[in-house]
C-alpha cells in the first residue's frame, strides 16, 4: 500500500507541471522523438530534458534510443493508475453529494415549496 502511494505521489507530481502535461497529451497521439517534443516549448533542451526525466522517473513515459534519436512514448498502464485513483475519488464524492441531496430534500417540507 505504501509503495502504491509513493508511486501515485510521483505520478501526480509529474502531472503537476503544465509542460509535462502537454508532453503527455502530445504522446497520447503517438511516440515522438525528443527534438520534436521540445519544439513547442520556449526553453533550452537541457531544461526540457529535466521535464522528461521527471516523467520517465514517474513511469508515465518510456524512452528508447536508436542511433542518435531518443524516442518517447506514454506508458498506458501508469496513466491508467492515475485514472483509476481519480475514478475512485469521483465515486466517493458523488456518493457523498447524493446523500447530501437526499438529506436536504428530506428536510424540505411540502409547505415551504408550495
Amino acid at each position: 500500500m505504501v509503495n502504491q502511494q509513493v508511486a501515485l505521489d510521483s505520478l501526480f507530481h509529474a502531472l503537476a507541471d503544465p509542460t509535462r502535461r502537454a508532453v503527455v497529451s502530445r504522446l497520447l497521439k503517438g511516440a515522438a522523438p525528443v527534438k520534436q517534443l521540445s519544439e513547442p516549448f520556449k526553453m533550452g533542451l537541457p531544461a526540457f530534458l529535466k521535464h522528461l526525466s521527471v516523467l520517465e522517473g514517474s513511469g508515465l513515459i518510456r524512452t528508447e534510443k536508436q542511433g542518435r534519436v531518443r524516442t518517447c512514448r506514454v506508458d498506458a498502464e501508469r496513466l491508467a493508475a492515475a485514472e483509476g485513483w481519480l475514478s475512485q475519488q469521483r465515486a466517493i464524492w458523488q456518493g457523498r453529494t447524493d446523500r447530501l441531496a437526499d438529506f436536504v430534500e428530506s428536510q424540505t417540507s411540502p409547505e415551504k415549496t408550495g
